[in-house]
């Protein structure tokens, strides 16, 4: 997938998520095979104010990686200081959040406030891109509409492409929802069919499995799906994705020893680039993501509330894991069935069974 003159060799990026998209995830994303991770959304006025919390987050990945940065505000002066800053850092996008739904976003009449002022919204699209180098795009996520009556996201999409967007991502709910209810895959479809087609339209919402991915690419004609709380501790299914792309096997959900191995490789990479009395409280979230849905996890997890070493607690998790390994067969998810890569045009039905390692070669 082409955005102006970036090139993306997976289409499937991680979304920014707040508090969650920090370099040791976006890393570990992109170990696994991730076409472009983006930044955590970052507040253009506490960037050009040098707040520490904010400038933190502001990290280029590691070894040379693509990767995009995220920003969010209605300032134009900010804004493009903000995207200046992103570009020192060697940024390969700026996007500007124009989709976020949370109400302290909202109530500065950000984020997805936003839709309902389409002309301020491409006046900041223009700030951004005045000040960036060419190879640098602008990119604009956003959401279906304010609410069910103002499903104006086609409209709103053209209008940031005519304001110098290369790439429009957009979330099938509207900020009324939140995060409730589904993903309209209708809406994304008519963004598709009303952006140009040199301008790459991204799927973003309820996408979870290879399957989910599947659906959305082929019912909406999207260019790219962009994943957010699936990859909550499942950096597999971009390994997933990838190799469906590229027509090789899918090797579907990982054994307990590749989730211990993995788990551990993301506590190494917090260590040093997380603040102490942090560190500790990131570890939880990290148990709470690679251990959802095993055997005795609930009970894990509820321990990780006391410890205050993080050493310790990942030790606990690390015994946890080993245990499991012991007791039961390393499952897998079996696909009887995966889609063609060479065409993507049909929904395709994935049967989804555990069995035993041997069975899974």
């Amino acid at each position: 997938m082409r955005i102006a003159n970036l090139v993306v060799d997976t289409e499937v990026l991680l979304a920014p998520m707040a508090a969650v998209t920090d370099l040791p995830f976006r890393t570990i994303c992109e170990e696994h095979g991730v076409g472009l991770t983006i930044t955590e959304f970052l507040s253009a006025r506490a960037l050009c104010e040098g707040a520490k919390k904010t400038t933190q987050k502001l990290t280029a990945s590691l070894d040379g990686r693509q990767f995009g940065v995220q920003i969010f505000g209605r300032e134009l002066e900010a804004l493009a200081q903000a995207a200046l800053l992103a570009r020192d850092i060697g940024a390969s996008l700026v996007d500007i959040n124009m989709g976020c739904p949370a109400k302290r976003v909202v109530a500065g009449a950000c984020g997805s406030a936003l839709m309902k002022e389409p002309e301020l919204a491409q006046q900041m699209v223009r700030a951004v891109r005045a000040v960036l180098p060419q190879d640098v795009p602008v990119t604009v996520k956003h959401r279906a509409g304010w609410d069910e009556k103002h499903l104006n996201a086609p409209e709103f999409a053209c209008a940031m492409v005519e304001a110098g967007a290369a790439m429009i991502t957009v979330h099938g709910r509207t900020r009324t929802q939140g995060f409730s209810g589904k993903s309209s895959l209708d809406i994304i479809k008519k963004v598709r069919d009303a952006v140009p087609a040199g301008v790459p339209v991204v799927g973003n919402g309820d996408v979870v499995s290879l399957l989910d991915y599947v659906r959305m690419r082929t019912e909406t004609g999207c260019d790219a799906v962009m994943i957010g709380r699936g990859a909550l501790g499942n950096p597999w299914l971009f390994r997933d994705i990838k190799a469906w792309l590229r027509g090789q096997p899918v090797l579907g959900a990982p054994t307990v020893e590749e989730r211990s191995e993995v788990f551990l490789r993301h506590c190494s990479l917090m260590r040093g680039r997380t603040e102490d009395k942090r560190l500790i409280h990131e570890i939880r979230k990290s148990v709470a993501w690679y251990t959802k849905g095993l055997p005795g996890s609930a009970d894990l997890r509820d321990q990780s509330r006391a410890p205050r070493d993080p050493e310790a607690l990942i030790a606990a998790t690390l015994d946890y894991f080993g245990e499991l390994a012991k007791g039961r067969p390393r499952l897998r998810v079996a696909l009887s069935a995966t889609p063609e890569p060479a065409a993507i045009a049909q929904p395709v039905e994935v049967q989804i069974a555990c069995e035993p390692k041997a069975a899974c070669a």
